[in-house]
């Protein structure tokens, strides 16, 4: 591990001195990454905090937010963000029709709708209510 984090450093370092060109990350970070989404996917519907995606991941909380930043996202953004998707994809079903837009929040850990519509609004465009009406 030691190895694959200097291997980095030495990278990025280079793409400081190249002008910023991106560096390959070594397949660690890789498997960090995607270990990282598997716990939270794993888990998505349960309550999550960053304590507890990182242990599930094996690694430390400060580690995932380092290699997770390298896409500008963190544990919390990453839950968040992966939520707000299944919520959509259930907007968008016909077989989930019946349910209230609450229903479909509240299922997926938004329990505060303001909250929730904001959010939604910032990564789709449209209040959820909107969405689901001109999905359907």
């Amino acid at each position: 591990m030691v190895k694959d984090q200097a291997l980095d450093l030495v990278a990025r370092a280079l793409a400081k001195a190249t002008e910023g060109l991106r560096p390959q990350v070594s397949s660690a970070r890789s498997l960090v990454r995607m270990n990282v989404r598997a716990a939270i996917d794993a888990r998505l519907a349960d309550p999550l905090d960053a304590t507890a995606v990182a242990a599930a991941a094996g690694v430390s909380v400060r580690y995932a937010n380092a290699v997770l930043a390298e896409e500008s996202m963190s544990i919390v953004r990453l839950i968040q963000a992966m939520r707000l998707a299944r919520c959509r994809r259930a907007l968008e079903d016909p077989s989930q029709r019946h349910r209230r837009v609450s229903e479909i929040a509240d299922s997926w850990g938004f329990s505060d709708m303001t909250h929730f519509g904001r959010k939604f609004k910032a990564a789709y465009g449209s209040l959820p209510s909107e969405y689901g009406s001109r999905r359907r």
